[in-house]
């Protein structure tokens, strides 16, 4: 460790402890989702199974929650239930880094755990540059910086051009990395190497003016592109959609599409994008394949310059979390996420089961951080309020799934909408200040923080026909 980096981790540290009190005082720290000890976490990074160990990394400012530093914060864990808070991965310290360690993601190399992430640099004039770092650990926990593998922009593209996600086929490491054309035009572009030390491009994979799509934004963010049900699927975070109707509600957007990648040529044939969350917060994800086999998604549960600064916890010194783990499968045209199987044991005590006839109504007493699966098949419309702050209603004959929640801002009820042929099964996951709903086995997924009263824990329950069955376990 160089004694810049040395003065870096122990700042950081610092400031950690300085605001603990504060941090821990808050009612809206969350039970079971990964959160930053102070400060402000956004992407999950590096996202990766490594001799047997899950490793997240994550954007980190320990100084202030806010978005003017970037460290890699890091958690290990052997379960998916239980963390462990490990040091600092990568702080600032170096030139090709000095404003920042952006985004990235992690390989196993030569029985190693390497990082390749993106080095910011600014100029006095705020002139922008962008190098592709790589970093390696024996132990995966202290990591030697090995400088920039890809230091000259392509011919083209701005400095914005960050988020490598690397991955080893055919005996070839590939990465796809976010990119902005000098037009403005978000892309998604492809490189390989046969050493991990010397990287080509390949060229533009997809992105706005690609592959038959149209303006599709000005800039694409944390790209991910993987095989999963013979078919290649790519990840991707675009910046600059506008609303179409209920689509595209939210300032900045995560979705995928699905399609047919060349490596050797960088061509991708792909249908419609498709957003991953219909909720509020959720931009960034991440995957990574554990032993398994399983494709295994976490997401940011926040969206850059969307009213961060009236969140609060940013009170309490610390802002945003991570989503909990769900398994992405194909299904059709589709995607499925579904909660990982891991967070059953989570549960500390015996359901509490319910049959409610909706047209009668109930309340129901839980704890702020549960698990709710509810049967609604034989339900008409279902109008469910989560502790007098969060509401989900479907209409049946509408066909169609509203969301609410108060604004951060001024309290005024925001509302984000999707369209649902059937409502048969909710799965909903409520921590202190989150909740994420999972309808028809991750047929559709709505992601939102909400900050209620923290002394009402209460699950109104209504609707004008029918019933439902329900079920809640309170979560450690």
């Amino acid at each position: 460790m160089t004694e810049k980096e040395k003065q870096l981790h122990e700042a950081a540290y610092e400031a950690v402890e300085k605001n603990k009190s504060t941090v821990e005082g808050d009612p809206y720290r969350q039970a079971y989702h990964l959160m930053p000890p102070a400060g402000l976490l956004n992407d999950p990074n590096g996202w990766i199974q490594w001799k047997g160990t899950y490793h997240m990394f994550f954007q980190w400012n320990p100084f202030s929650p806010d978005h003017t530093h970037k460290f890699w914060g890091h958690f290990t864990s052997d379960d998916l239930i239980e963390w462990k808070e490990e040091p600092i991965a990568l702080a600032p310290s170096e030139w090709y880094e000095k404003n920042g360690c952006y985004s990235g993601s992690a390989i196993e190399l030569d029985d190693k755990l390497a990082l390749i992430y993106t080095g910011n640099v600014k100029d006095e004039n705020n002139n922008r540059e962008a190098y592709q770092c790589v970093a390696a650990s024996e132990d995966g926990v202290h990591f030697e910086k090995q400088g920039p593998v890809v230091d000259t922009l392509p011919e083209g593209y701005t400095a914005d051009f960050r988020d490598p996600k690397v991955w080893k086929e055919n005996g070839r490491y590939y990465f796809v990395i976010g990119a902005k054309t000098t037009e403005k035009k978000g892309q998604v572009l492809l490189y390989r190497s046969d050493d991990f030390k010397k990287w080509e491009l390949v060229g533009p994979l997809a992105g706005s003016g690609l592959n038959g799509l149209g303006p599709f934004g000005y800039m694409w963010e944390c790209p991910d592109l993987f095989s999963l049900n013979e078919k290649e699927v790519l990840i991707v975070s675009p910046q600059g959609l506008e609303k179409q109707g209920r689509h595209f509600e939210n300032t900045y957007q995560a979705g995928y599409f699905l399609g047919n990648a060349d490596l050797e040529k960088a061509s991708y044939s792909h249908g419609e994008f498709r957003e991953l969350d219909q909720g509020f917060e959720f931009y960034a994800p991440q995957t990574t394949v554990d032993k398994e086999g399983r494709r295994i998604l976490f997401g940011w549960m926040g969206v850059p310059d969307s009213d961060e600064e009236f969140q609060p916890t940013v009170g309490h010194q610390w802002i945003h979390c991570l989503t909990i783990p769900r398994i992405i499968t194909v299904d059709g045209d589709k995607i499925r996420q579904e909660p990982a199987k891991e967070l059953e044991n989570l549960r500390v005590e015996e359901a509490l089961e319910l049959r409610v006839d909706t047209a009668k109504g109930a309340e129901v007493v839980i704890t702020e951080a549960s698990e709710m699966v509810i049967d609604t098949a034989q339900a008409e419309d279902l109008y469910l309020t989560f502790r007098n702050e969060a509401s989900f209603f479907y209409d049946a004959s509408e066909k169609l799934v509203t969301f609410t929640r108060p604004r951060f801002r001024d309290g005024e009820i925001e509302t984000r909408q999707c369209h649902l042929d059937t409502l048969e099964r909710l799965h909903i996951f409520m921590d202190y200040s989150s909740l994420e709903i999972f309808m028809n086995n991750g047929e559709t997924v709505m992601t939102s923080r909400f900050f209620p009263n923290p002394a009402d824990n209460t699950v109104e329950i209504s609707g004008n026909a029918g019933s439902i069955t329900w079920k809640s376990w309170e979560l450690k």
